[in-house]
């Protein structure tokens, strides 16, 4: 790199960076676009060539990653913006803690109100995204609260530390804002998007943000959702309200991320003409083409909220003249929050083979922490892995990528085992959990283990509606909410008929009898009972192939703390298993065809 030596260079290990092995050129005129480059190995010598710093780092990590010889190759992003989100709080929330939906112990960036002393672990930290692909970062929760607030102002010198460190790695970081911060922290008596005086503010804020931090990436904004402050309180639109922002972003060459996790959280569960799922089509499809081009809207993958099956959402398949992200959440929060192995990404992967021509950015909540193994469960570490390489190229095989990520961290003789207890690990949850894409049978509040009748008489419209005779959602057009209308075709159609409608989603699309039978050929009944009993015994064949790995294979230290999730694994696997099962057998009281014991 004729004498360049950037921070990443040297945190990649070995003499002078990769070796002398490897020989990294930067070209601008080799025809590549920004972070793209080209990689050859031949004679046990690689060769890196890109046109820009960024690309040169990636072709490095990707490097690092090769296991023999290499023809040519040329690799790109698949989109410009791959973003990971964090839910931290600079202070103490009283019920989520230091970082809400979080399950890997604090924050890397704040702790007991300050910024951490221990900025070399966020530098570890940014070197693992980039190492992925990640090239941007939100700070801190969506919920602001006051004190997140002030991270705009007088602790901005706390981001722009932050800032430095993941600089070194090509990630811009961003800030989760409040829609109200006029009033909260600059004193208006209104956050109106059409007052003069908060477009002034916006922009006299944003200008000092950048002249402390001139690569910022934007604002995150989640407004006009579940009590957050949106353009809804002065009769405005959310473009209207992002717009704002956007104009005050855009001469720094900033962006806004604007949530469309938008919906009536106060709902009346006797009202079945309401439907949580159809919220973000009717908000946001109307404005189609109105926002301004540096606006981002940032959609769930599903239509509710990261349950273990949701259909893709219909706004990602929608609003062509609006840039959208779709956005993941690594932090398992419906998926066994990181006490449970629950391999995430041939979801993924579903999505985005149906969404990839139509969003323009990636983002993935955070499930990382200042856990000693970063997600609290080791294995969870292969949900940000694989987060960050799909983010890059959608195409690439989830359980490929599951195998790089385990050659790479596990020494050979683990990785037969970890394999094992990953490969199928999504489908067992689902299988002991919620069954054929209802959702939502969890705890309310905390959202861990089993309350069949949880949400069911609540505010949040999470229904599953079950009754003496059937049970599901009714989201057809024929006889229902008129979600499935939402699409675009064939998907409509697919998901109207009953005869079409694929078994994983049929109780998010219909409300059946326990008796309808499957396109498997079982009844709906016979495959809660079997999928149940099938899901627990699956966990506790987990727990036999970990204890028969020697702990000195992996650590002594890491193999206790595989075995002690694995142990709680199991124990909620069968709380599902028996709550489930004697739910639906109370309700249907059709017994179980094998005769296992239900209680």
């Amino acid at each position: 790199m004729s004498g360049v030596h950037p921070a990443w260079l040297g945190g990649l290990g070995g003499g002078a960076g990769l070796g002398d092995d490897v020989v990294l050129t930067r070209d601008p005129l080799c025809g590549l676009e920004a972070e793209a480059y080209t990689i050859a190995r031949s004679g046990g010598v690689t060769t890196v060539v890109a046109a820009d710093e960024a690309g040169l780092m990636y072709g490095s990590f990707h490097a690092l990653r090769l296991d023999g010889e290499l023809a040519a190759q040329t690799h790109r992003p698949f989109v410009a913006r791959r973003m990971v989100q964090h839910w931290d709080n600079v202070f103490v929330h009283p019920v989520m803690g230091q970082v809400e939906r979080g399950y890997s112990g604090g924050s890397l960036f704040w702790e007991d109100g300050a910024l951490t002393d221990d900025l070399d672990r966020v530098g570890d930290y940014a070197r693992l995204l980039a190492s992925v692909g990640i090239n941007a970062v939100s700070l801190n929760n969506v919920n602001v609260h006051a004190g997140e607030a002030r991270l705009l102002t007088d602790r901005l010198s706390e981001v722009a530390a932050l800032a430095a460190r993941f600089r070194q790695y090509h990630i811009r970081v961003y800030l989760s804002v409040s829609f109200a911060a006029p009033m909260v922290l600059g004193g208006l008596d209104t956050a109106d998007p059409a007052d003069e005086r908060v477009k002034a503010w916006w922009a006299a804020a944003t200008q000092r943000v950048y002249a402390t931090i001139p690569d910022f990436g934007g604002y995150v904004v989640k407004a006009d959702s579940e009590g957050q402050p949106g353009p809804f309180a002065y009769g405005r639109t959310h473009a209207d309200g992002a717009n704002v922002l956007a104009a005050a972003l855009a001469p720094f060459g900033g962006e806004v991320y604007w949530r469309a996790f938008v919906y009536n959280h106060r709902q009346d569960w006797r009202d079945r003409s309401t439907d949580r799922a159809r919220a973000a089509y009717d908000h946001f499809t109307p404005l189609d083409g109105e926002f301004a081009a540096n606006v981002v809207l940032q959609v769930k993958h599903g239509p509710i909220d990261f349950q273990p099956r949701e259909p893709v959402s219909p706004v990602l398949l929608s609003m062509p003249r609006t840039s959208l992200a779709v956005e993941f959440q690594a932090t398992q929060e419906y998926t066994g929050q990181q006490r449970h192995v629950c391999y995430l990404p041939p979801m993924w992967s579903s999505v985005l083979s149906t969404v990839a021509g139509a969003v323009d950015a990636v983002v993935t909540v955070s499930n990382a922490g200042d856990d000693r193994y970063w997600t609290n469960h080791p294995l969870a570490q292969a949900n940000l892995y694989a987060a960050g390489r799909l983010a890059w190229d959608p195409a690439l095989d989830p359980i490929a990528l599951l195998d790089e990520w385990i050659g790479l961290t596990f020494p050979p003789a683990a990785a037969g085992v970890v394999h094992e207890l990953m490969r199928d690990s999504w489908a067992v949850y689902e299988g002991y959990t919620s069954p054929l894409g209802v959702g939502f049978m969890v705890h309310p509040g905390d959202h861990y283990g089993p309350d069949v009748d949880g949400y069911e008489y609540s505010r949040w419209g999470t229904y599953h509606f079950a009754d003496r005779d059937g049970v599901g959602v009714d989201r057809t057009r024929a006889t229902g909410t008129g979600f499935t209308g939402q699409y675009p075709q064939p998907l409509a159609d697919e998901y109207e008929s009953l005869d079409t409608c694929p078994d994983e989603l049929l109780l998010f699309f219909h409300h059946v009898p326990y008796t309808h039978v499957l396109h498997s050929g079982k009844t709906v009944i016979q495959h809660i009972y079997d999928t149940h009993f099938q899901g627990a015994a699956a966990v506790a064949e987990m727990v036999g192939r970990w204890a028969a790995l020697p702990p000195e294979t992996v650590g002594e230290d890491l193999h206790a703390r595989v075995a002690d999730r694995l142990r709680e694994q199991v124990r909620s696997a069968n709380e599902w298993r028996d709550q489930i099962n004697t739910y639906f057998h109370r309700k249907s009281g059709i017994p179980d065809a094998q005769g296992r014991r239900i209680y």
